[in-house]
């Protein structure tokens, strides 16, 4: 297919016009001797004349992929900062962690490279893992705490039940999907109303450009978790910040009960909104509610 006529190339090229049309750019920078992070962020950060809210994406394509209807949202309102996690995008490194405590890490460094001082993070799903270890590391920085659609309190158990309704041995078959069946399995579970039908090419072109690039390095960050490697929950403790849990009603990724458990966990603070006729993407599957009940928590309001 000539890339010109590759779907995925002409949608990144509307992100791109949304991106700048909501006043931000593409960036590169060395957050230590190992590591470099991509982001779109804000052509200048050394006047924080808006309140930084940092999107962190979860475990598929990039983040402005995932972000598309909140960066063009919330940019009004907010000095916003996308970035990729390693080996997602344009971020490397060489260390050998490949924990989401060392992706919370990368993107506390860059935080601290770019002079950012108080700032909301928001995580979906994988994202929602990093948003928590940076809540907990920079309790004093970071002000607001979403978590989206992210199993943090996740155990042995549901990962062995997410492959059973998966109908996939390994959870790398799922969430690094390398044929177009795969990638159709992927996507009934995480939408809730059933996708129209499309031909291979357009999901084999999907995969191509989003999901081989690094491959092997996603796959040792799955291998990575911390989360999940039993069935207890010990390692989940309140945080300091006022908390935002967000839910799709029929998430099969991680179910109901994990939002219900992870609110009582996270203790007064924290507070739980399910969206309806939502799975595991209501910021894409119902962005205009999303936004809403993200925006009113950010700015204090209850309507």
């Amino acid at each position: 297919m000539f890339s010109w006529l590759s779907p995925v190339a002409l949608y990144g090229g509307f992100l791109r016009r949304c991106l700048t049309a909501a006043g931000l750019i593409s960036q590169t920078m060395q957050i230590d001797d190992e590591t470099t992070i991509h982001f779109w962020g804000p052509k200048s950060s050394n006047t924080q004349l808006k309140p930084s809210l940092i999107l962190i994406h979860g475990f598929g394509p990039h983040g402005v992929w995932q972000w598309r209807p909140q960066i063009t949202f919330f940019s009004n309102d907010f000095d916003l900062y996308i970035p990729s996690l390693v080996f997602f995008g344009r971020s490397t490194t060489k260390s050998s962690d490949r924990s989401e405590g060392f992706q919370a890490t990368c993107v506390v460094k860059l935080l601290e490279k770019l002079g950012v001082e108080k700032c909301s993070v928001i995580g979906t799903s994988y994202g929602g893992f990093v948003a928590y270890h940076m809540a907990k590391m920079l309790p004093g920085k970071i002000e607001k705490v979403i978590i989206a659609s992210s199993g943090v309190n996740m155990k042995k158990k549901d990962n062995d039940g997410l492959l059973e309704r998966a109908k996939v041995e390994k959870i790398e078959d799922l969430l690094l999907p390398a044929t177009a069946s795969q990638l159709r399995r992927l996507i009934s579970l995480s939408t809730h109303r059933r996708p129209p039908y499309l031909p291979d090419f357009l999901f084999n072109n999907f995969i191509n450009k989003l999901y081989v690039e690094n491959r092997k390095e996603k796959l040792e960050l799955l291998k990575g978790l911390s989360l999940g490697r039993d069935d207890t929950v010990d390692h989940i403790t309140p945080l300091q910040q006022e908390v935002l849990i967000v839910w799709g009603e029929h998430d099969q990724i991680f179910l109901l009960d994990k939002a219900t458990e992870l609110n009582e966990l996270l203790g007064e603070k924290a507070r739980l909104e399910v969206i309806t006729n939502a799975s595991h993407v209501p910021q894409l599957e119902h962005a205009e509610m999303f936004n809403k009940i993200v925006k009113n928590f950010l700015c204090g309001s209850d309507d």
